[in-house]
């Protein structure tokens, strides 16, 4: 039945469909490219037939197939493969690479019940430019698990009636992909969402730390504020109604290898609320409502204790698993579960000028020894994904948004560092006797702050760079990451600069606010398109899949 090519190593024209009846035969004229007939492995595959599940997007130029079917409407019975090699959304090939159901140009009808298909590909190494490019040949990838196929699948049969599970299904990156309801759609409502309020509250933080002011900043500055508190309550609603509608998906989601990495950003969340509050609830040059101190107290304890719980208790989990997280895999979404614990020290630096003295140090002493401990850990995350990028090189261009997380360690340690010193009470001298006292103590802070600096600087323009020879393509809420930690990079130099009072090193620290402003709104923009349209929230689209 197949057509066959008189030239070697090149590619005929793909003859147009026979239609015999109910029977469409597609014509295939590819060879190999190093012999002159057909190889016996595709001579195989043209008489085996394999399930429809199997041509979707990702079909290459050299497949071939034969459809047969009993559907008596001509205009059903025969099209075209889902998408070329050289479509928009052809991606690398997971255990969700499907026919796309409607029919067109570009599509494949699949509403045959009894369709059968022979299918061959002589070239599986076809490079795709989609979810794969950007790094090294060599990259290491994991395809969806099954688990997630066969969620990918139940969400999808829910969707309409027209798709059925086990026998066609659904490229989530196609995009004639079926719309899906709000509750399917929340079954994917991940932790990650949660950067989004990290970022806002960081942006809030950000506004009110400017040295270079107008009237009405401190106005915006409070509305972003309440508008995190909007977004905050609003993201818990729906993370609570889809444990609700979906049993089992409150464990699933911190047990998850990928998605449960992201359960932290829950409290480093409440961490930019609770120094929101502090900046915002105290007037311009006067003191806070003692109120508002005891609530900002007793808020730092609760919160350093859940910190703690996190940091211990899920490292103690991903140490305890069978599965192992090889160096090939490692992204910086690792150094996460530590980031609750280190911000204690941030908070300890923005509410400890405004506690009583007795208070105030053993609020810097929880803080200081909160950030060692978190900045010590991040550090030795370091060392694994420095060893990752010598051994595999960079993350595919999906992830390299990510690498910006490991700006913000040392950019929130130099801000922590300053912030506590400037909290201890004028007269403090622990021994007494005049050698260490609070100025000794603020100079080496500023000193440890500029280290800690360069550091962050350094992490700042490989995740520039990563991200400029390859740049993402499709929106995950992973490209928050280039806006929170890069807030406390900005926030530090703005407080080295209040602490050299260099003139010039504020004016740096403005341009990187704006900077910061812009890249804020572009990915705000992105994720506010990717929820319309179904880009996310959607089944193989989102931090529920390992796809790293």
């Amino acid at each position: 039945m197949m057509g066959q090519s008189t030239n070697m190593g090149s590619q005929a024209p793909m003859p147009p469909p026979v239609q015999t009846g109910t029977h469409v035969i597609i014509h295939d004229t590819t060879y190999n490219q190093n012999q002159q007939s057909p190889t016996q492995h595709q001579q195989q595959n043209r008489l085996n037939p394999v399930d429809t599940s199997f041509l979707g997007s990702h079909s290459r130029q050299s497949s071939s197939a034969t459809v047969t079917g009993d559907d008596s409407d001509p205009s059903r019975a025969f099209g075209t493969y889902a998408g070329t090699p050289k479509g928009e959304y052809e991606k690398k090939g997971r255990s969700t690479d499907y026919l796309s159901g409607p029919t067109g140009d570009n599509s494949l009808n699949t509403s045959a019940a009894s369709s059968r298909l022979a299918l061959n590909s002589n070239n599986e190494k076809s490079n795709h430019d989609g979810h794969m490019s950007g790094g090294a040949g060599h990259h290491h990838r994991r395809s969806a698990s099954p688990s997630s196929s066969s969620d990918s699948d139940s969400d999808l049969e829910g969707a309409g009636g027209h798709m059925q599970k086990g026998h066609h299904h659904v490229d989530p990156y196609d995009p004639s992909r079926p719309k899906l309801p709000l509750k399917t759609r929340l079954k994917h409502f991940t932790w990650a969402w949660y950067t989004l309020c990290m970022s806002t509250g960081g942006l809030s933080l950000l506004i009110a730390a400017q040295p270079h002011t107008f009237p009405g900043l401190r106005q915006i500055g409070m509305t972003v504020y309440i508008i995190n508190i909007i977004i905050f309550v609003l993201l818990t609603s729906l993370q609570i109604t889809r444990f609700m509608l979906h049993a089992g998906s409150f464990k699933a989601s911190l047990t998850h290898p990928r998605e449960g990495f992201f359960f932290p950003t829950f409290f480093l969340s409440i961490a930019t609320l609770i120094t929101s509050t502090q900046k915002y609830g105290t007037p311009p040059d006067s003191e806070p409502s003692q109120d508002l101190v005891w609530v900002l107290h007793i808020a730092f304890w609760i919160y350093l204790i859940l910190a703690t719980a996190v940091a211990i208790g899920q490292y103690s989990f991903l140490f305890s698993q069978k599965r192992s997280f090889s160096l090939a895999t490692m992204m910086p979404t690792w150094i996460l579960p530590i980031f609750p614990i280190m911000l204690s020290g941030t908070i300890a630096a923005v509410i400890s000028p405004f506690q009583p003295p007795h208070r105030a140090i053993v609020v810097i002493c929880a803080g200081l020894t909160c950030q060692g401990l978190g900045a010590a850990v991040a550090f030795m995350m370091y060392a694994h994904m420095v060893g990752r990028l010598m051994s595999v090189g960079l993350p595919d261009r999906e992830h390299r948004p990510g690498l910006f997380m490991c700006v913000g360690p040392p950019s929130f340690t130099a801000l922590a560092f300053i912030g506590m010193a400037q909290g201890l009470p004028r007269d403090f001298d622990h021994d007494m006797d005049g050698f260490i006292d609070a100025g000794m103590i603020r100079t080496m802070a500023v000193i440890g702050a500029v280290f800690l600096w360069a550091l962050a600087f350094w992490w700042f323009f490989i995740g520039v760079l990563a991200v400029l020879a390859s740049r993402p393509k499709y929106f995950h809420l992973g490209w928050w990451a280039s806006v929170f930690p890069n807030t406390g990079f900005t926030l530090a130099t703005i407080s080295i600069g209040n602490a050299f009072k260099s003139d010039a090193v504020l004016w740096v620290g403005t341009g990187m606010s704006l900077c910061l402003l812009g890249t804020y709104l572009f990915v705000l923009g992105n994720h506010v398109r990717a929820v319309v349209v179904q880009d996310i929230c959607y089944p193989g689209r989102d931090e529920d899949v390992e796809d790293h």
